[in-house]
């Protein structure tokens, strides 16, 4: 009779356990390549899983017609953004963001820390996320020829520089380089393709292609107190460009702290990425923080493998977080 009734607590114990880890399943997943498509079904059931927290708009659409789409997390009326995969063979980026997204939503919903930090501060500044700025070039990384995209076979073998290998692909659809169509520094740019190319090629004026263009107009919409843009690879962190004098302490503190979290160290850009970047304009028309992350170690002209994403993701998981409370201190 004892382990008759004990069988029977057993049940009812188990069976709440089973449903609650069913309805709490991982949804981005990071064992596989991280498409555009995998992105906007992670996106869809973000939103129906934390409806209360997560908000997501359509900010833009690529040359392709593939949405440019930014997800909020919080709030909070005062915000950071962090944006990630400008170029297409930097996908892992995005992985990392969406990770940050479900994980940070999950932790507020059940009203507890994540790695330490309370998450109640998205009550008060909001994360704005845009996973993936550049969806045609990351697409056409991941799928060469075999990508459905409304260019010939002949145009993107030319544009990458008469190569079948398209794991290099860094640029939007068109052949522009987007982190060198911002205006700040943009005539003095060096090393530039003269042509649209696989990479480096500016384009014929800053803010020309569509997805610059929704970029800025966004982030003078929501103007963010902090600016993050994700990148790969060299586990470097860039966080000055022609910084006011008055605000250097400022942002140079806030980057060596995400240096203590992600082991990353403090650098001055190469002298081909000096000028055009988006933190480049950020840090120049909003004269506050923007720093741009390099993930994983360095790769020559390709993406980095999955193998990193663990390590990286250790490393920049609380970044978003620790970002909104520094935000917090300097909008007082």
């Amino acid at each position: 009779m004892k382990q008759r009734i004990m069988i029977i607590l057993l049940v009812f114990l188990l069976v709440p356990l089973k449903v609650y880890s069913d309805n709490h399943r991982a949804i981005v997943t990071t064992h596989h390549m991280y498409s555009f498509d995998s992105l906007m079904q992670d996106v869809k059931e973000l939103k129906e899983m934390y409806p209360e927290l997560i908000s997501v708009k359509k900010i833009g659409q690529t040359n392709f017609r593939k949405p440019i789409i930014a997800v909020k997390v919080g709030k909070g009326e005062k915000s950071i953004l962090i944006h990630a995969a400008h170029h297409g063979r930097e996908w892992i980026t995005s992985m990392i963001v969406m990770k940050m997204i479900e994980e940070y939503a999950e932790a507020h919903k059940n009203n507890v820390t994540f790695e330490g930090y309370d998450t109640s501060i998205l009550d008060r500044v909001s994360i704005w996320f845009v996973p993936m700025v550049n969806p045609d070039g990351v697409t056409i990384q991941q799928e060469g020829f075999m990508a459905r995209v409304p260019k010939s076979r002949w145009e993107l073998f030319l544009m990458n520089g008469g190569s079948t290998d398209f794991s290099r692909w860094k640029a939007n659809g068109n052949g522009v380089d987007l982190n060198r169509q911002y205006p700040a520094g943009w005539e003095d740019i060096a090393g530039d393709a003269p042509y649209p190319f696989y990479q480096l090629y500016k384009g014929e004026k800053p803010i020309s292609s569509p997805e610059v263009i929704a970029m800025t107009r966004f982030t003078k919409e929501i103007n963010p107190l902090i600016a993050l843009a994700y990148h790969s690879s060299g586990r470097v962190l860039y966080w000055y460009y022609n910084t006011k004098e008055e605000n250097i302490n400022r942002d140079k503190a806030i980057a060596m702290k995400i240096s203590e979290v992600t082991g990353y160290e403090l650098s001055d850009p190469v002298q081909t990425a000096v000028g055009g970047g988006f933190t480049d304009w950020f840090i120049q028309r909003f004269k506050r923080p923007a720093i741009t992350v390099e993930v994983g170690y360095p790769v020559n002209e390709t993406s980095p493998p999955l193998t990193v994403f663990p390590s990286e993701w250790r490393r920049n998981k609380t970044v978003g977080l620790m970002t909104a409370y520094e935000a917090e201190k300097i909008s007082k």
